[in-house]
C-alpha cells in the first residue's frame, strides 16, 4: 500500500466530490418525487457525471492498490455520494488508528 499522505489526498478529493454530488442529488430526488421534470433533466445528467467521476477516482486508487475493491463496491450499490463517504471515514479511520486496526 502507499503512504498515507498519498491516501489521504486522494481520500479528500473523493470526500469533495462526494458532498457536491450528495447537494445535487437531494433536489434532484425531492424534483423527481414532484415531478418536475425540468429540473430532474437538468440535475440528473449533472449527478450522472458525479457518480462517474466517484466511481473513475476510487477505481483508480483501487488499481493503485491505495484502497480494496469494496470501496468501489459499496459507492457502485449506494449509488454514489453515501457509500463513497462511508468508504472514505472508514479508511481514514484505520489509517489513523495506526497499525493495530489494520490486522
Amino acid at each position: 500500500m502507499s503512504d498515507s499522505s498519498t491516501i489521504l489526498r486522494r481520500l479528500n478529493w473523493v470526500k469533495w466530490l462526494a458532498i457536491i454530488d450528495a447537494v445535487l442529488l437531494v433536489p434532484l430526488v425531492i424534483a423527481a418525487i414532484t415531478d418536475t421534470h425540468g429540473l430532474v433533466s437538468v440535475l440528473g445528467p449533472i449527478h450522472g457525471i458525479g457518480f462517474i467521476g466517484l466511481c473513475a477516482l476510487i477505481g483508480i486508487g483501487a488499481l493503485e492498490g491505495l484502497w480494496g475493491w469494496w470501496f468501489l463496491l459499496v459507492t457502485i450499490v449506494t449509488l454514489g455520494p453515501p457509500g463513497s463517504l462511508w468508504g472514505e471515514w472508514r479508511i481514514k479511520r484505520q489509517l489513523t488508528a495506526g497499525p493495530a486496526a489494520a490486522a
